[in-house]
């Protein structure tokens, strides 16, 4: 036998380079252990104290402790047990206005395998947000992990965090020194449904929304309490002691089934309402980043809307019901904005971000219009915006005539539409009848009847509003372009006057000409609305608190704001990060997918819920309108009658209106999407 040869090449473990880095611990005749130094280097983004200057950065004292780091092999050994993590300390290696770097060296041996991730931990006194961490040594190069977290002090939360690296893993692939980590850190996420929340918690969980009205503070509630005091103290044997009024507000609650109900009105409270707060918990990785957080904050805004009031004011002149006095004043708008105070004289913009003096100053400018001055008025660009403008997913086919409200006449008055089927053949050319033009598919609605028509009397209630419910029809011209008809305003039976209602068309002579402007006006404010309300927001978060609402009946009165919201976007959405962040790890690829599309989406939320949200009315447009299974944009445009199934068609449907921007562009991403993900 020949003796065994030394001098073949050293092999080194596949990942890690055999340079300078490389150190050879000599046995008695070769080489034994080979072990390479990895430098590490962890990110630290400085936030922002609670002023917005830019320079108000937190105190880098706070961070003087180093870090606790702690290498993860993604495979287990022979044994079938975790390795060993390979821990070190990282020190602050250099400071600048936005971030805080540490540095620290590895020295891995080659036996340790592939690193499958990083735990840290810190001792200093407050949270710190880890951007990232890079390790650089390997013989693929630096190996880069993505944090963006808030890692809690020792004192607060004592489990070490894990970070893994940024390769993906669907969960029957995870190397298997990963696979305990990987389930531990979505049972931390969970949370185990039980305490308090709190702000620095990272736990996601469902919960309705029942916070958003104040059913404690409101007259015809404190009216029902004092009724439910009355009827406690009488007993529920002497009904007949009540008032006719008294039975009628109590008559939902059945005293006999609901005296649980009656003593919670005594005392004036709702059990199943939680107070409204301007502190709702989101988890603490959700949260604004630190520029996002100072430049839109609630807090922040308020402030600053607080400064700039007085020079709002002063713009649009001492009479607040003035409005614009004349449309040259709309165009110092475009063409100067409004000036703000001099920095100098007032002490609040010292205290804020320069930033924000930018900002509140291209919200007060608004962007230059290309286009003639008043093409807003013409009837073209009315029926353009139907399709193509801020709105185009209320536009819907009339299938049915003659037009009546689905209301109790008995309270919102006769159901009978202003709108007359000689009046609409007339506004026709004369050329068509409405039953041929339905048959044809070329009457078009826009119906904001029913859902708004309940709010009117108490929007009318405010100081300074006013608002009627609107129902548009549009016809389809040969050239494809939609031309408005007629516009019907309604207000209902109020104040001991009966209901009004009105059509408007379009006309050549001058007063009723100007009547035809301002009713579009009112259909562009009611479109704006429902998208601001329905389009962009939407009630899937809104379901178990709708039902919560119908329960309720009188005991929940909300607040009346009527024009905020954001429902078929934000609520939607906000259900798919939590069940996202639940039930998918860090290393899953749609996890990683999605995150960057579903970042700050709680934070807006709670936010809108703080000041913005208003329950009572998304409820109703949740009963009315929405339907999971029809939110699909194929499905919605069939329901709409804006497309029909035809397999010879692109994408397999037709358009009713061949130039509807929003179908066309909207399916084209639809179904190149589904084709993606099938």
């Amino acid at each position: 036998h020949s003796s065994p040869s030394f001098q073949k090449s050293l092999k080194i473990r596949v990942g890690f380079s055999a340079s300078n880095n490389i150190k050879a611990i000599a046995g008695a005749t070769a080489p034994s252990v080979v072990s390479v130094k990895v430098k590490a280097v962890v990110t630290v983004k400085r936030t922002i104290l609670g002023g917005t200057r830019s320079n108000n950065r937190e105190d880098v004292t706070y961070f003087e402790k180093p870090l606790f780091l702690g290498l993860v092999c993604a495979e287990l050994d022979s044994n079938g047990s975790e390795k060993p993590t390979i821990n070190v300390y990282a020190s602050v290696a250099g400071v600048d206005l936005f971030n805080i770097r540490y540095e620290a060296e590895f020295e891995v041996p080659s036996s340790f395998g592939d690193v499958g991730g990083i735990l840290v931990q810190h001792e200093n006194q407050k949270e710190m947000y880890l951007k990232d961490v890079v390790l650089d040594g390997f013989l693929d190069g630096p190996m880069n992990i993505t944090c963006d977290s808030w890692v809690q002090p020792l004192a607060i939360d004592a489990q070490k965090r894990v970070f893994f690296t940024n390769k993906s893993y669907l969960p029957s692939q995870t190397p298997n020194g990963l696979t305990r980590l990987r389930d531990e850190e979505l049972i931390s996420l969970r949370g185990s449904g039980q305490g308090e929340r709190q702000p620095y918690d990272r736990i996601y969980d469902y919960d309705v929304y029942n916070d958003l009205g104040d059913p404690d503070n409101n007259p015809e509630l404190h009216d029902l309490c004092l009724v439910a005091k009355s009827t406690l103290i009488l007993g529920v044997a002497e009904q007949d002691a009540l008032t006719v009024q008294q039975k009628i507000w109590l008559e939902p609650y059945k005293l006999e089934e609901h005296l649980p109900d009656l003593i919670n009105l005594y005392y004036c409270t709702d059990p199943e309402s939680e107070t409204r707060s301007d502190s709702n918990y989101v988890p603490r990785d959700e949260a604004f980043s630190r520029i996002k957080q100072a430049t839109f904050s609630a807090k922040t805004l308020y402030s600053l809307l607080h400064g700039l009031i007085p020079a709002i004011k002063a713009a649009f002149g001492e009479n607040k019901d003035l409005g614009f006095p004349y449309f040259t004043a709309i165009d110092t708008l475009f063409n100067q904005g409004i000036a703000l105070p001099p920095q100098e004289q007032e002490e609040f913009w010292g205290r804020n971000l320069p930033e924000l003096i930018q900002l509140a100053k291209h919200i007060l400018k608004f962007a230059t219009m290309e286009r003639h001055q008043f093409f807003w008025f013409r009837d073209e660009e009315f029926g353009r915006q139907t399709l193509a403008g801020l709105n185009p997913c209320a536009i819907q086919l009339v299938t049915k005539w003659p037009l009546e409200s689905t209301l109790d006449p008995a309270i919102y008055g006769p159901p009978e539409s202003a709108i007359t089927t000689e009046r609409v053949e007339k506004l026709m050319g004369g050329d068509i009848t409405v039953a041929e033009a339905i048959e044809q598919k070329k009457l078009f609605i826009l119906d904001y009847n029913d859902l708004l028509l309940p709010y009117v009397e108490k929007v009318r209630q405010l100081e300074g509003t006013t608002l009627y419910r609107s129902r548009t029809l549009f016809f389809l011209t040969s050239e494809g372009t939609l031309r408005p008809l007629v516009i019907e305003l309604t207000r209902p039976p109020m104040n001991g006057q009966p209901q009004w209602k009105q059509a408007f068309q379009p006309s050549w002579q001058s007063t009723e000409s100007w009547l035809w402007r301002l009713a579009k006006a009112h259909v562009l404010a009611h479109d704006s609305g429902y998208h601001q309300l329905v389009s962009h927001w939407y009630v899937v978060t809104l379901f178990q608190f709708f039902l919560q609402l119908r329960h309720l009946k009188k005991k929940d009165y909300l607040t009346n704001c009527i024009h905020i919201g954001r429902l078929r976007t934000h609520a939607c959405t906000e259900p798919y990060v939590t069940a996202t962040t639940r039930h998918l790890s860090a290393m899953h690829p749609i996890c990683t997918l999605l995150k960057p599309h579903l970042r700050y989406t709680m934070e807006t939320n709670t936010l809108a819920r703080e000041s913005l949200i208003n329950a009572e009315l998304s409820s109703a447009v949740y009963d009315q309108l929405w339907r999971f299974d029809y939110e699909a944009l194929p499905k919605d445009l069939i329901k709409r009658g804006m497309a029909v199934d035809d397999p010879t068609a692109p994408n397999g449907l037709k358009l009713t209106i061949e130039d509807y921007p929003y179908a066309n562009d909207g399916l084209n991403l639809w179904f190149a999407l589904k084709k993606w993900v099938t």
